[in-house]
């Protein structure tokens, strides 16, 4: 439940973000089919990420459940906060700017979610604990290596989609003349 309150936190933000200038060149109509090969195609990265993280967890740091449960969330976080500037835009991430509250909301709560285990009070009463440093290296690793793949497989994705939406000549398309 405290993933999902921290993700919806910094989502709030979402409803000021600046799209980019071909996203509102005209009008636009939802295709339900489009929405749902993206999701086909993009959640398996996310589960191979979580799988990863969880190995990483118990087979190279020996997580009990409070260290599992405390790296889980912040990765988890970090991941679902982050990505979220990937997949709101065709562009690649960095040449596409969001607002600054978006921005800043996101890496406020990754913040929140790194901070809430260092709390002692806090981090207690929730059940977490302080990862180990060398957990933070991995964060960054596996954020970063995640987003690379997302880039890359959007890339593909968009591209594949752009030439199934191209009609094949004969196939109801006009021919040469």
């Amino acid at each position: 439940m405290l993933n999902n309150l921290l993700y919806d936190i910094s989502e709030i933000a979402i409803s000021f973000d600046q799209v980019d200038e071909e996203a509102i060149a005209g009008p636009v109509k939802w295709d339900i089919k489009f929405i749902e090969r993206f999701m086909l195609v993009f959640r398996p990265i996310s589960f191979v990420f979580d799988f990863l993280t969880f190995y990483v967890l118990l087979y190279l740091f020996g997580a009990g459940e409070s260290l599992f449960q405390t790296g889980w969330l912040i990765e988890s976080i970090a991941t679902q906060v982050l990505v979220v500037f990937a997949i709101r835009t065709r562009r690649p991430l960095f040449l596409s700017r969001p607002h600054l509250f978006l921005a800043a909301m996101a890496f406020g709560v990754i913040a929140v979610a790194m901070a809430l285990p260092l709390i002692p009070a806090v981090g207690q009463w929730l059940g977490f604990v302080a990862p180990p440093p060398l957990f933070f290296v991995f964060l960054i690793g596996a954020t970063l290596a995640y987003l690379a793949i997302v880039e890359v497989i959007k890339r593909i994705f968009y591209r594949a989609m752009s030439v199934r939406k191209k009609p094949k000549p004969g196939i109801g398309a006009p021919g040469p003349s």
